[in-house]
C-alpha cells in the first residue's frame, strides 16, 4: 500500500503517517530527508523525534530516497518519508542538476514494487500566489508535478487541512 499524505506547513501530516504506522502494527522505519541547518529546523526536527516511538527505526536519508526506500522496504514493515518537498528542496540546491531528474525517476520506478506500506509526506505549495522568485517558481514546479505522478501510483492520497484529513483517493480512513 501506498499513501501520499500532502498538506500545508503544520496541517497535521506527520502526525496522521505516524497515528496510521502505529495502526498498522508493522514495524515501521522512519526516513527522514530533513538537513538541520539553522536552529528552527533543529527544533522542528526535534520536536519528530520525541513523538515518535523508541522502537521506530531511523534512517537519514537527505537525497537518495529510492535507495534508502528499496533498502529497508519489506512485506511486514510501514515506511515513513518525511519529507518529500524538503527532499527536492536539496536536490534543486545541493546536488548536480542532472541528479534532480535520475532521483526523481529513481523514486517512481522502484515505488510501485516496493512491498509492505509506505506513507510519503509532502508539502502542497501549490495552493497560494505565484512566488516571485524563479527557484522558488520551479520549486513550486516541480514539487506539484511530483505529487501528480505519486498520486497516479499511490492507492490512497489524502490532504490535511487543521489536523483532519480528506482522502482525495482511494479507501476512507
Amino acid at each position: 500500500m501506498r499513501e501520499l499524505i500532502l498538506g500545508g506547513v503544520r496541517s497535521g501530516k506527520s502526525r496522521l503517517a505516524e497515528s496510521l504506522a502505529t495502526q498498522s502494527g508493522m514495524a515501521v522505519t522512519y526516513i527522514a530527508t530533513a538537513r538541520i541547518g539553522d536552529e528552527g529546523m533543529r527544533k522542528r526536527v526535534e520536536a519528530h523525534r520525541h513523538r515518535r516511538p523508541a522502537d521506530w527505526t531511523l534512517v537519514e536519508e537527505p537525497i537518495a530516497l529510492a535507495r534508502a526506500l528499496k533498502s529497508h522496504a519489506a512485506e511486514d514493515r510501514c515506511l515513513i518519508v518525511d519529507c518529500l518537498t524538503l527532499w527536492l528542496t536539496q536536490l534543486l540546491c545541493e546536488v548536480e542538476p542532472s541528479r534532480l531528474d535520475e532521483e526523481k525517476s529513481a523514486l517512481l520506478a522502484e515505488l510501485p514494487a516496493l512491498p509492505g506500506r509506505i506513507l510519503l509526506i509532502g508539502n502542497e505549495t501549490n495552493m497560494g500566489v505565484m512566488p516571485l522568485g524563479e527557484l522558488s517558481r520551479r520549486y513550486c514546479d516541480e514539487a506539484g508535478v511530483l505529487h501528480q505522478k505519486l498520486a497516479q501510483v499511490c492507492d490512497r492520497v489524502m490532504l490535511t487541512v487543521a489536523g483532519l484529513p480528506w482522502v482525495l483517493k482511494g479507501a476512507a480512513l
